[in-house]
């Protein structure tokens, strides 16, 4: 795989599959281009709420809005700038805020075989 760069133009967001929320995501590299880690973009609609076992470690980028991340071990709100940090196997909530939120993230290993 070479060095590639990347804009929110780039992704094709989708809903996934089994997902109600009005939550999308786009990867933009995962299994199907050889690299080790999947990298996309999320963008969440004003408050929405998805609880999820985390398949894989995931880290979150929040670019715009807010969202807040409640885990047993408590609850943090980021917003632009900020980074999230969302371990394999822990149980997470992410609800969006009244703007909504758009993400950027990296997950290891792929996240889409993970979640079939």
């Amino acid at each position: 795989m070479k060095m590639q760069k990347f804009a929110i133009a780039d992704a094709s967001l989708e809903r996934p599959p089994g997902q109600e929320a009005d939550i999308l995501v786009g990867n933009l590299v995962d299994e199907r281009h050889g690299g080790p880690i999947t990298i996309g973009y999320g963008r969440y609609a004003p408050g929405q709420s998805l609880t999820e076992t985390m398949a894989v470690d995931d880290v979150m980028i929040v670019l715009e809005g807010r969202l807040s991340i409640s885990a047993e071990a408590g609850t943090v709100s980021a917003g632009p700038g900020e980074i999230v940090y969302m371990p394999k196997g822990e149980t997470v909530t992410i609800r969006s805020h009244e703007e909504g939120a758009l993400t950027a993230y990296v997950t290891y290993p792929h996240w889409r075989p993970a979640h079939a």
